[in-house]
């Protein structure tokens, strides 16, 4: 017998609603953080799907200054390129009350991102782990963060007792070269969000979740089974 999953879905009928209810959530995250240690973490995805989240969450109102925001992946290109996920953070998360959060970047300019792993391991250490929220999506593909099918670091990623904060990914639905946090890093959080939209996204979920056919290998399935920290789904048409 497989244990039960940690796994709790919350529907919504149109995604502002989603967003909206997603954000107000991190957000009471967030304040409990400044509360009980006077700081607070949030690690964030991009894409497109967080887009209405990100707005509505730079509205909250909350000591922003004491909050440090960071990527649970990026892709390798600096935040002047339309692909970088720092650059949808600025534009959309760091705004309005939320301006005033400090932005901690994975890409640090090395030309490659084994070049940048070090320097990038070393910005995820400064954080006064845990996060206090995670946001994670998932792609078509199974991929949640940038743990894609075939990347050549994916086992080492996935390893719940592996020792890297950070490692390179390369594969070949990732386009670019990326970094991303590894699964134990992700896990070291007070909570944990999986945000997804479209009613495709929601069946591949389902299959992962009961490891059906293909489903069984898509490395999102590693963050549904993990016993460590509950999963919270938000769904959304």
């Amino acid at each position: 017998m497989h244990p039960p999953l940690n796994v709790t879905t919350h529907s919504f009928t149109d995604c502002r609603a989603q967003a909206t209810a997603l954000a107000e959530r991190v957000a009471e995250r967030l304040r409990s953080g400044l509360a009980e240690r006077g700081h607070a973490v949030l690690a964030v995805s991009g894409g497109s799907t967080p887009k209405d989240f990100f707005d509505r969450l730079s509205h909250e109102k909350l000591d922003w200054a004491r909050v440090q925001v960071t990527l649970v992946d990026e892709r390798w290109v600096p935040d002047t390129d339309e692909r970088s996920n720092a650059r949808l953070v600025k534009s959309r998360l760091l705004q309005q009350a939320a301006a005033a959060a400090q932005f901690v970047p994975l890409y640090t300019g090395d030309a490659t991102p084994e070049a940048g792993q070090g320097a990038a391991s070393a910005h995820i250490d400064a954080l006064p782990l845990p996060f206090d929220a995670v946001v994670l999506g998932m792609g078509d593909d199974g991929h949640t963060a940038s743990f894609f099918p075939g990347g050549d670091h994916l086992a080492e990623a996935l390893d719940p007792d592996g020792y890297a904060r950070v490692l390179p990914m390369r594969a070949p639905g990732a386009g670019e070269p990326r970094i991303t946090l590894t699964l134990p890093t992700l896990l070291e959080t007070r909570a944990l969000y999986l945000l997804v939209a479209g009613e495709k996204k929601r069946d591949l979920l389902a299959d992962a979740r009961l490891g059906l056919g293909e489903a069984q290998h898509y490395p999102v399935r590693a963050v549904l089974t993990q016993q460590r920290v509950p999963v919270s789904v938000y769904w959304c048409p």
